[in-house]
């Protein structure tokens, strides 16, 4: 089998979705049984920045972009569309090239899929659907003006649902648009913890954190970017509400860009928290485990979006207590009995922050509950499965219709 990976992202970067599409492709590389010296059986299309990883059997193409779209932020953007165009070009010619030795099939990731439809429209190339988010929604939740347009890229989302051989959704709430959509063929490829598989916890919080806590002050620690849909407004407003706890607690965010933390810090400073929230900055995935370390209490105030966030499967493997909004990009995974889930504005989510910090016997029962339910569905080798699942699905599938469609048959 050969595979067209399309990757439209800075690749690679330590964030959500260069993630999740990096764990994918040394996952499918097992499954195909590819070793270094194989001719690469995988190409991966990705953007132009972003660090080298060496995969075995896998060839990794980057797209010709001028240094102005350099930079680009998670989300939809009119950089990454502006990018999209020279990505579309590239496929093309990737493509192209290929045609003597054509894909097995197209592995599509995001907004790909539009460019992977086209391609199955002109040489009968199948294609995957790899669903990280409802585009449609996630555009329209970007930009207020889109909104009209809303039922126009509905149409087209599910076209390219439909016109797909499988797709793989990352949770429940995308497995629902896809099924609405007629999706020929649904397995769901859920984020997993980026954790070992088991977690051995070693507390070294002041060293880790760079802070001089007492062992009694709670940390309360976010991971991820500080993009506004993630809702670190939200979090430092219910901060303010409770930084004069008795348990003296302490705020710790780690990742962001340096207009974004300088942001968040002068929010900070005008709450009057300048001394009780710390701004790490972003800090390598090897030491996620470390920080989780560290933590009492693990947030995520997300407040739009249906995709689960990847950081709640390390979460909820760290053992700590989590609390997050009580929204539906929550709920597909969270309930009441490994995570305390608040309302989604200052008050109410202060209250949920109140109410583990007042009962550290609550942080305890959650957290190991947490823990074991995340060692049994969300961690690598749940993902292998799933992955493999799909592409036996896909293999059949297209060894079905392969011959009418044009593409080259062949054996991993």
């Amino acid at each position: 089998m050969k595979v067209l990976f399309l990757a439209p992202q800075p690749f690679y970067q330590e964030r959500g979705t260069p993630i999740a599409v990096k764990i994918a492709l040394e996952t499918l590389s097992k499954k195909l049984a590819l070793s270094s010296r194989s001719q690469h059986a995988i190409d991966v299309l990705c953007y132009a920045e972003g660090e080298n990883v060496e995969i075995p059997g896998v060839g990794i193409h980057r797209t010709p972009t001028p240094r102005c779209l350099e930079g680009i932020r998670p989300g939809i953007s009119l950089k990454k569309l502006l990018c999209d165009l020279f990505f579309l070009f590239s496929t093309l010619t990737l493509v192209v090239k290929a045609r003597k030795n054509q894909y097995t099939v197209i592995h599509a990731v995001e907004e790909s899929v539009f460019i992977a439809w086209l391609i199955k429209k002109l040489w009968g190339i199948p294609y995957i659907y790899d669903m990280d988010s409802s585009l449609s929604l996630q555009v329209t939740e970007k930009w207020w003006w889109s909104k009209p347009l809303y039922p126009i890229m509905n149409l087209l989302e599910g076209i390219a649902v439909r016109g797909s051989v499988a797709v793989a959704p990352v949770c429940d709430a995308l497995s629902a648009i896809a099924t609405k959509h007629g999706s020929p063929h649904t397995v769901m490829l859920r984020d997993v913890s980026l954790l070992p598989l088991t977690a051995e916890l070693n507390d070294c919080r002041n060293h880790t954190l760079g802070l001089h806590l007492t062992k009694d002050q709670p940390v309360i620690l976010y991971v991820g970017n500080l993009e506004h849909y993630q809702g670190i407004d939200l979090l430092v407003d219910s901060f303010a509400l409770v930084r004069d706890h008795t348990a003296q607690p302490h705020l710790v965010i780690v990742g962001g860009t340096p207009d974004s933390i300088e942001k968040y810090q002068h929010k900070a400073a005008h709450l009057g928290c300048a001394t009780t929230i710390s701004f790490l900055g972003p800090r390598p995935v090897s030491q996620l485990k470390d920080y989780l370390t560290a933590a009492d209490i693990v947030v995520s105030p997300r407040v739009k979006g249906n995709n689960t966030p990847m950081k709640i499967y390390s979460y909820l493997h760290s053992g700590k207590a989590l609390l997050a909004t009580d929204l539906a990009t929550h709920r597909q995974v969270l309930d009441e009995e490994i995570s305390v889930l608040a309302p989604a504005e200052a008050t109410g989510f202060a209250a949920g922050l109140r109410t583990l910090l007042d009962n550290p016997e609550l942080r305890r029962t959650i957290g190991e509950n947490a823990q074991r339910r995340a060692e049994a569905l969300y961690t690598l080798s749940a993902f292998e499965t799933q992955l493999a699942a799909l592409y036996d699905e896909v293999r059949v599938r297209v060894s079905e219709g392969g011959s009418q469609d044009g593409v080259v048959q062949e054996e991993a």
